[in-house]
């Protein structure tokens, strides 16, 4: 099968940073599905292991933990999908990735594909999705509501890096889930274009002071003081504005990877930490990894519904290597707005 594969970590302009090869295609055993993949999202964490892991002696590392495809065979065990099933998902971080025409997939972590979307559309979705549930739901614990029958509340969270993909999805769920007050910050027009048309009810310009914008919205009578913060890169910079700004027994989850942080800051209002890893569950064989196949149906439920849309920003055309390395060159400069995906292999 054609995929893209690296040998060792080396910088995105060396060609062989990422090349195009020809790997053994997989067999699904057990509860894995192996899928044909149609389309891929790019993220972060796809530049974050090529810089830090290289390969195994002798073979190649596949990356991507993004992908849409069909089921075209199942393991023993797999009872929630068949042959012919259409799909999306995040994978395992600790498995070759989506970077390829076929996957061997967990079925616990794969959902029903939106059918209002396009392959490249639905590719833009797992990854973000999942981490922005886990965040908003299973650390920063706000109440989730009826999609359509959403009251206010007086929870203000405020969101950091609104406009990559996690912050694109993170908004959507938090407005039409929950009945808190989006704070989101954008520094480009652009991008402060884009978390506005997400559904934020105020944005603020993360290159300058935060305390200082959120502390005059509060002033204004605008908003309610901040009572959780999605923290989404930059946490380090950020925290003392967090500590300043949040309320007592207010919480802070982050997804972003300090060197250094000193979290006894947060001791005197009695906040709390939360840090967002949306493969810890597959990593771990969790118990309850199951939860993520029933969240991505619920989304794709309600993509289908018309309440949450694609977050895809830009589609690279093909999967290949050429386009992989365009790709990771445009998330590790931080300027992405919304997605990057890419669709299809060379005939």
């Amino acid at each position: 099968m054609k995929a893209v594969g690296y040998t060792e970590s080396l910088p995105i302009n060396d060609p062989k940073s990422l090349q195009d090869v020809e790997l053994p295609k997989p067999m699904a055993n057990g509860r894995d599905l192996l899928v044909r993949v149609r389309a891929i999202g790019v993220n972060p964490v796809d530049f974050k292991v090529r810089q830090s892991a290289a390969a195994e002696p002798g073979q190649f590392k596949v990356l991507g933990w993004d992908a849409v495809g069909e089921v075209v065979a199942t393991g023993e065990g797999v009872s929630l999908f068949k042959p012919g099933d259409q799909v999306y998902y995040a994978g395992d971080v600790t498995r070759q990735g989506s970077n390829a025409e076929y996957q061997i997939v967990d079925e616990r972590i794969v959902g029903r594909k939106p059918a209002s979307l396009s392959d490249a559309e639905a590719a833009a979705l797992p990854l973000t999705t999942i981490t922005a549930w886990e965040m908003l739901f299973d650390h920063l614990g706000l109440e989730q509501q009826q999609p359509g029958n959403v009251h206010p509340t007086d929870q203000v969270i405020l969101v950091t890096g609104a406009a990559g993909g996690v912050g694109s999805i993170l908004i959507q769920l938090a407005k039409k889930l929950t009945g808190a007050t989006v704070v989101a910050s954008a520094s480009r027009p652009e991008s402060r274009e884009w978390v506005e048309s997400l559904g934020a009810d105020f944005v603020v310009n993360h290159r300058e002071s935060l305390q200082r914008q959120v502390e005059q919205l509060v002033s204004e009578g605008k908003i309610a003081p901040i009572t959780h913060v999605a923290s989404l890169n930059a946490t380090d910079q950020y925290f003392d504005d967090y500590v300043a700004l949040l309320q007592p027994f207010g919480k802070i989850a982050m997804i972003d990877d300090p060197a250094e942080l000193d979290v006894m800051k947060i001791k005197p209002k009695s906040l709390s930490l939360h840090i967002e890893f949306m493969f810890a569950r597959s990593m771990h064989g969790a118990d309850d990894m199951q939860v993520q196949h029933d969240l991505l149906d619920t989304v794709a439920s309600l993509v289908d519904q018309g309440v949450i849309r694609t977050t895809a920003g830009k589609n690279l055309g093909l999967i290949n290597a050429e386009n992989l390395r365009a790709a990771h060159t445009e998330l590790e400069a931080g300027k992405a707005v919304g997605k990057i995906v890419l669709e299809g292999f060379e005939k």
